[in-house]
This record gives structure tokens, C-alpha cells and sequence, in this order.
């Protein structure tokens, strides 16, 4: 029941890209939803029957001009953005990492928050996905890219909706040149362009490093990845050899 409010902010979200007539997921709407169940929130939603191909990255930036041009409706109060996420929960409760890692988490936040209050951003605030990557778009068998995953959706700088796509180009190159460029062109900027860019690019990448902590005793590789993202943690100049995942 901690999620309930989050919830009820998706199937709001839901109902009202459904009216703003951008493609995305669909709730159940004869049905009023969240159910408690259990003492559980749950909600019902459209099948989306996949196509063929996947999504490309200048979908990706179209969707994201599409819905950074959205006004939000009366009575739909969205959170701002939570910048660093579950990254505290996670640096403390990870288990299996040495304390000196922790301890670097703990400053390398504190220092990523104080560069963040300084910054001055480009933009207005609007609706902010706040989760924005290709794998939360689907082509459906009617070959509509739609949009997916609510439960981050934030009422703040659409920077936040750029910054994944830029920094896993500009760190990691886990886009080739022409993708990147076919994404910047849909939405119209390039996010590295911007003086803020490398603030907001450490904080993802920290965000990505303490998200994969949480899973090293999964496996080698995952521990060894981490190791990796961890120790280029350390030197600002280092290069991201990160692998997804």
C-alpha cells in the first residue's frame, strides 16, 4: 500500500496521454482502477501485441518532443523528479561490496547533490517521463510506437527525459554516431551541448553503478562489471569500458 498514491498517479497519467492523443499505454478505463487487493494495488491494462521490428532512436526523441510539449490537466499533481532514485537505499543495504566502495558512494553522492543545486536548467518544468529509454517504447502489429512504464512520470526539467540517451552516447557509445544523431535531430536538441550536461551525466552514470550493485551476487560477470563501473567511478577522466546490462 506504500504505492498506492504512485499508482493512482499512473492510471491519472494513463487516462490523460489517452486524451492528449499520444501513443502509449492503455488502463482498462470501465474499470476504476487501482483495486486493493490484498492489501495490494493492482491495475489492468490493454494488451500491446508487439510487431516485428523494434523501435529506433529517433522514435525515441519524437516521443519525447511529443510529450515535452504536453501541458499537464487540472488535477493531475505529478512529484518532481527524484534525481538520485533508491541510489541511498541501495549504497546501504548492498551486500558483498567493500566498505571503501560505500564509503565513495556516500561522498560521490553528497558531491553530485551539490553540483546539482547549483545548476540552472534551460528549460521549464513539464511532464517528465522520468524513465526515458528505448526499452520503455514498443512497436505494436500495427507498427505504432507506444509509449510505456508510468511509475516514474514527473512533473519537472525535461533534461531528465535527455540524459540516459546522451550519457550512454557520450560515455559509453552504446549508440553508434548516426543513432545518436537521428535521436537529437527527433527531439530537436542535443543534450551535450548544454553546460549542465556533465553534472547530469555523472549523476546517471552513478545511478547506473548503484543500480547494478544491488545484483552482484548474481553472477561473475555482474561483480565484474560492477568492479568495472566502480574503479571509473574514481576518475572523472576514465573511460566508461561499461558493458549493458
Amino acid at each position: 500500500m506504500d504505492y498506492l498514491h504512485s499508482v493512482q498517479n499512473e492510471v491519472r497519467v494513463a487516462q490523460w496521454l489517452l486524451d492528449a492523443q499520444l501513443p502509449a499505454a492503455r488502463v482498462i478505463d470501465d474499470l476504476e482502477q487501482p483495486l486493493v487487493v490484498s492489501g495490494h494495488p493492482v491495475t489492468f491494462w490493454h494488451l500491446i501485441r508487439e510487431g516485428t521490428r523494434q523501435p529506433t532512436y529517433a522514435e525515441l526523441g519524437r516521443v519525447l518532443h511529443d510529450l515535452h510539449s504536453l501541458h499537464l490537466p487540472d488535477g493531475l499533481h505529478l512529484p518532481a523528479y527524484s534525481a538520485f532514485g533508491r541510489a541511498d537505499l541501495r549504497i546501504e543495504k548492498a551486500v558483498g561490496i567493500p566498505d571503501e566502495d560505500r564509503e565513495f558512494l556516500r561522498e560521490r553522492a553528497m558531491e553530485l547533490r551539490d553540483h546539482l543545486s547549483l545548476l540552472q536548467f534551460d528549460s521549464p518544468r513539464g511532464p517528465v517521463h522520468g524513465d526515458a529509454h528505448l526499452q520503455n517504447l514498443m512497436v505494436d502489429q500495427d507498427d505504432q510506437v507506444i509509449l510505456i512504464d508510468f511509475e516514474n512520470f514527473s512533473l519537472d526539467h525535461p533534461e531528465w527525459d535527455l540524459m540516459v540517451t546522451a550519457t550512454e552516447y557520450d560515455s559509453l557509445r552504446w549508440q553508434t554516431s548516426d543513432q545518436y544523431a537521428s535521436f537529437s535531430a527527433a527531439y530537436g536538441r542535443d543534450l551535450r551541448q548544454w553546460e549542465g550536461f556533465p553534472t547530469l551525466r555523472a549523476i546517471c552514470e552513478f545511478k547506473m553503478t548503484t543500480w547494478l550493485m544491488q545484483n552482484i551476487a548474481e553472477s561473475r560477470s555482474v561483480a565484474a562489471e560492477y568492479a568495472r563501473r566502480i574503479a571509473s567511478l574514481r576518475d572523472d577522466e576514465a573511460t566508461r569500458c561499461w558493458s549493458p546490462g
